[in-house]
C-alpha cells in the first residue's frame, strides 16, 4: 500500500504508517490542481493540511485512492461529497491541536491589551518608550466567543480562570462551562464584548459572515481575533475598523489566500498595521499538537485500511471494526432498503459463511463489515461489486 503525505506531516504519523506496512513518501508543501492528480496515481492513502485542495476533479482522477487523513481540524479543503460518492474515507483530528489554539488566542489578547507588538517594534528600532498608557490587564475584562465548539469552548474556561467574563454566541443550543453567558444573538454579543474571538467552521454558508456591519456592531476600542477560517472576514472591513481606531488591535492567523510553500511572499492589506498581528496559520502548529495529529489520523488512516474502521471518520458511517481471524470484507453502498438482505443472499450464493457482521448508515450511504469464515469465492466479490447499490468494495 503507498500513502503521500504533504505539507510537512508530523514524522509521528510517517512512522506510523511506515510501521504498519504502507510505502510512504512525503513532500514538504501543498500541490496544485494538475500537479496533486500526478502525484496520486497508485496511492493508496493521501494525507494532506489545510492548503491542499481534493476538488471534485482530483478526486475523479484518483482511481486508487482509498482514504484521505486531514492532519488538522478542518475538511472544507476536500470535496466530501464527491469523496463519499467514490468511497473515499475521510478522516481528520478534531480535537488533537484544540489547546495549541486556545493558548495562542490567549497570548495574542494580553499582547494586544498591553500593545507588545508596538513596544517590540519600538525597542528593535533603538526607542525606548516606557508608558502605561493605552496597556490594559485582561483580568476583569470581557471575551466574546463567535462559535463554541471544541476550541472556543476550552478557551471560555482558560480565559475564565484568568479572570475574564466570558460570552458566547453559537447557532447550536450549547450548554456554558463555568459562568460564560450566552448571548440571544450575534448582535447581542458584539455590543457585550471587548475582545471578539471568531471560532466558526469553514462551511460555506460562513463566507464573508464577518464585514463592516460587524465591526461596526463591536464596542469602540475593542480588540479582535480571527483563528477559524481566512475567508469569514472580510479583511478590507477589518483594515477600515482598525485604521479608524474602532477596532483597538488585531490578532489573525488565516487568510483567504495564503503561500502554498515556506518562502513565498506573503502578501495581505494588514501587513503594517499598527497593533495586528499576523501569523502564519500557526494556531494549531505546536510540536505537541503536530505529534498528537500525526499519531491520531496516521493511526486511523491504517485502521481503515487494514480492518474497514471508519469510527471519526468525516464522511462514512461509523463502524468499530475490531480485527479477527479469517477473511473480511466492507461493502459501502447507497442506503436504500434491503441492501443487506441482497448481501447475505449473494454471499450465501456462493457458500459463504458469515461469522460476524456490523451495519451503519449515514445521510445517503450504508456501510457493512463482514467477517468469512473458510474459503472466499472471488466471483462472490466480483458480484458484490456488481450490485446496482454498490460503491465500493474491499477485502481486507
Amino acid at each position: 500500500m503507498k500513502a503521500l503525505l504533504l505539507e510537512n506531516i508530523h514524522t509521528n504519523g510517517v512512522r506510523l504508517l511506515t510501521e504498519r506496512g504502507f510505502d510512504v513518501v512525503t513532500m514538504p508543501g501543498a500541490l496544485g490542481e494538475d500537479d496533486l492528480i500526478e502525484a496520486l496515481q497508485g496511492v493508496d492513502v493521501l494525507g494532506i493540511r489545510s492548503n491542499t485542495h481534493l476538488t471534485p476533479r482530483v478526486l475523479a482522477e484518483a482511481d486508487s485512492l482509498k482514504a484521505v487523513g486531514a492532519f488538522c481540524i478542518g475538511t472544507n479543503q476536500i470535496a466530501l461529497d464527491e469523496a463519499t460518492r467514490r468511497g473515499i474515507a475521510v478522516f481528520n483530528a478534531p480535537y488533537s491541536n484544540t489547546r495549541s489554539v486556545v493558548e495562542l488566542a490567549i497570548g495574542e489578547i494580553i499582547a494586544m491589551a498591553r500593545h507588545l507588538t508596538d513596544h517590540n517594534a519600538k525597542m528593535h528600532a533603538g526607542e525606548w518608550v516606557k508608558s502605561a498608557k493605552g496597556s490594559h490587564e485582561i483580568r476583569g475584562r470581557s471575551l466574546g466567543l463567535v462559535g463554541y465548539g471544541n476550541i472556543g469552548s476550552q478557551l471560555s474556561v482558560v480565559a475564565e480562570s484568568l479572570g475574564m467574563q466570558v460570552y458566547f454566541y453559537d447557532i447550536v443550543d450549547k450548554l456554558a462551562l463555568g459562568n460564560a453567558r450566552r448571548s440571544g444573538s450575534l448582535e447581542e454579543l458584539l455590543a457585550e464584548a471587548e475582545t471578539i474571538s471568531l471560532h466558526v467552521d469553514g462551511r460555506p454558508a460562513n463566507r464573508g459572515f464577518f464585514g463592516a456591519e460587524q465591526f461596526a456592531q463591536m464596542r469602540p476600542r475593542s480588540l479582535f481575533l480571527n483563528l477559524s477560517r481566512g475567508f469569514v472576514v472580510d479583511t478590507a472591513a477589518l483594515k477600515d475598523a482598525l485604521d479608524s481606531g474602532h477596532v483597538a488591535g488585531a490578532a489573525v492567523d488565516v487568510f483567504e489566500t495564503e503561500p502554498k510553500k515556506n518562502g513565498q511572499e506573503f502578501t495581505n492589506p494588514l501587513r503594517g498595521t499598527p497593533n495586528v498581528i499576523l501569523t502564519p496559520h500557526v494556531a494549531g502548529s505546536t510540536e505537541e499538537a503536530q505529534q498528537n495529529i500525526g499519531s491520531f489520523v496516521a493511526g486511523k488512516l491504517a485502521d481503515y485500511v487494514e480492518s474497514g474502521s471508519t469510527v471519526l471518520s468525516v464522511n462514512l458511517p461509523p463502524v468499530q471494526a475490531h480485527r479477527g481471524d479469517g477473511r473480511r470484507i466492507t461493502h459501502l453502498h447507497q442506503n436504500v432498503p434491503g441492501v443487506l438482505a441482497s448481501i447475505n443472499t449473494l454471499l450465501a450464493g456462493y457458500g459463504t459463511n458469515i461469522v460476524g457482521q456490523t451495519l451503519a448508515t449515514k445521510g445517503q450511504v450504508g456501510y457493512v463489515v463482514l467477517d468469512i469464515a473458510g474459503e472466499l469465492d472471488p466471483a462472490a466479490i466480483d458480484a458484490l461489486r456488481s450490485m446496482p447499490e454498490t460503491i465500493r468494495v474491499e477485502v481486507h
